[in-house]
């Protein structure tokens, strides 16, 4: 429950701290006084949104401080799983700076809007007439009956399979894009392996077929290079290794009489065996040399094929034709591995679609089992209200597609009178049979979950009278089980407060600025006489205040 609330440079609002009390409170005051600057407030506590237009005075910052009492509530483990501190006395605090920056703590540590938003959902619920509109809305009756069927658990499980539901059947839809798009190109890719493939191509083999056609063309003319060169070097008077051994022998004799002479016979006799060995290997090569026009037309051949693909694939190496044949082997692998792996992911959906299957059904029939009970509750509680005739017809039918919370759509349909017909919510009840209507809801609710605080802003809207005087009841009972605000204008409903505070404006220093104070007796008394009756109370008016008060 919220035990006290400080607003700082909010709105209207300069400075202000409030403490509440545990049962039934009461808010009053004329319209535009400040409640709804209150609801505000909290709504920035509960995270959301604010803009600098929220400040009073730009130049300073705005604090909002609430301070929740829940040791009772069993919120441990939310502050657990959300990485918060947990105090029994948590103080949730927004700032917003004159930058526009905004600030949230909760027990002083930094948190985010997101956190924020979750936890308040287990601390206060601020009812409010755009609320009541939402009794139509199929998720909020789903999450009115999931509530009472006690289905968290399974909408939670439900969610979470749906979740990977989902990523597999994009998967798989992936994988059947691909295998069609894949399917297009593979006729084409098959044949373009085949082609790189019976190609037979290896790295660095361009150049050698390149070198060996350059010598298979140029046969005669190596041929002839050769022989002269030998002929040069092995003339048996004039040539070169002759010659050279001659001066060897010259060089030979002086080489003892200096260290010179015998460095110039060494290399002399080093040029006469690295020329003889020049030699052979050009004998060697003249032997091996023979015109072959059979290789020769098959080295061109193959070139061609290269220079074929090459001009093909756009690419000057076979290095870059081999790593085009990788590709399209890994492309023409793919399409044949890919059926596989569509159906490992048609079988892995069919598996989660039979457990969405079965987890949606049981959240179904728990659905299905609690309306009875929550029908007979609902029309007792609108007797009360005015409503005897009242009576709730939910449809609930179980349908093919998996939608966010099951499989249900779920219609909620209600008649006021008696022999008239069921129709839907939305169109056949009125705005004051709404607002009992979700009174009676939050009042069941109530005995079902622990919530710590319901605010009712203007709940009453539509009724007078002895209603009234029947929908305070209703609140005050639910107060014995949490805490419960009422805003409201009706002097039936302030009456049956515990605690009273009354909003109102006031001026200070040439600034209209709202307040809130505690009432005591004879405060409460001037108030709903006024209720009754305007400014300046009749003497009946302030005895029929007493009378409600009593």
């Amino acid at each position: 429950m919220i035990t006290s609330l400080s607003i700082e440079n909010f709105a209207l609002i300069e400075k202000l701290g409030i403490d509440f009390s545990r049962g039934f409170s009461v808010i009053t005051g004329e319209t535009g006084a400040g409640k709804s600057i209150l609801l505000g407030a909290l709504d920035l506590v509960r995270g959301k949104r604010a803009d600098l237009t929220s400040l009073k005075n730009k130049d300073e910052k705005c604090v909002i401080e609430a301070v929740f009492t829940i040791e009772n509530y069993d919120l441990k483990s939310i502050f657990e799983e959300n990485n918060l501190d947990y105090e029994t006395e948590t103080i949730i605090r927004r700032e917003i700076l004159p930058s526009g920056k905004t600030r949230a703590f909760i027990n002083d540590s930094p948190v985010n809007l997101q956190q924020l938003q979750y936890l308040s959902d287990y601390l206060i619920d601020i009812h409010s007439q755009h609320q009541t509109l939402e009794l139509s809305n199929q998720d909020f009756q789903i999450t009115l009956l999931d509530s009472l069927a006690k289905n968290q658990n399974l909408v939670s499980q439900y969610k979470s399979e749906l979740s990977l539901y989902k990523k597999i059947d994009n998967s798989l839809k992936e994988l059947i894009s691909n295998k069609n798009s894949l399917d297009k190109e593979q006729d084409y890719n098959t044949f373009l392996l085949e082609e790189l493939l019976e190609a037979d191509l290896k790295l660095g083999e361009q150049e050698i077929l390149e070198s060996e056609l350059e010598m298979l063309n140029n046969v005669e003319f190596i041929k002839e290079n050769i022989e002269k060169s030998i002929a040069i070097s092995e003339e048996e008077q004039f040539g070169v290794i002759q010659n050279l051994k001659e001066i060897r022998i010259s060089l030979q004799k002086i080489s003892g009489l200096s260290s010179v002479y015998n460095q110039l016979f060494e290399r002399v006799n080093s040029v006469v065996i690295e020329l003889e060995d020049i030699n052979q290997d050009l004998n060697s090569e003249l032997e091996k040399l023979v015109f072959n026009p059979e290789k020769l037309e098959l080295v061109n051949q193959k070139l061609q094929t290269i220079y074929l693909l090459q001009k093909k694939h756009q690419v000057e190496t076979i290095d870059e034709l081999i790593a085009i044949k990788n590709e399209l082997d890994a492309k023409v692998f793919l399409s044949n591995d890919i059926e596989n792996q569509i159906a490992a992911f048609q079988n892995q959906l069919q598996s989660k679609r039979d457990l969405l299957d079965e987890v949606s059904k049981n959240i179904h029939e728990n659905r299905v089992g609690v309306v009875p009970n929550l029908t007979q509750r609902l029309s007792a509680i609108l007797l009360q209200l005015g409503m005897s005739n009242a009576q709730f017809q939910f449809e609930i039918n179980f349908g093919e597609n998996f939608l966010s919370n099951g499989k249900d759509d779920v219609q909620l349909l209600f008649s006021a009178n008696k022999g008239s017909n069921f129709g839907l919510l939305k169109k056949v009840a009125s705005g004051g049979e709404m607002s009992r209507i979700m009174l009676a809801i939050k009042s069941v609710l109530a005995e079902e979950t622990k919530l710590p605080t319901i605010i009712f802003d203007e709940i009453d809207t539509g009724i007078s009278g002895e209603i009234a005087n029947n929908m305070a009841e209703i609140m005050k009972k639910m107060s014995n089980q949490m805490q419960i605000f009422a805003i409201t204008h009706l002097p039936q409903i302030a009456s049956k407060g515990e605690v009273h505070y009354k909003v109102f404006k006031t001026t200070k220093e040439n600034t209209t600025v709202s307040e809130i104070i505690l009432l005591n007796e004879n405060d409460r008394i001037l108030e709903i006489a006024e209720m009754l009756s305007g400014k300046n109370p009749s003497e009946s008016a302030l005895t029929h205040a007493k009378t409600l008060l009593n």
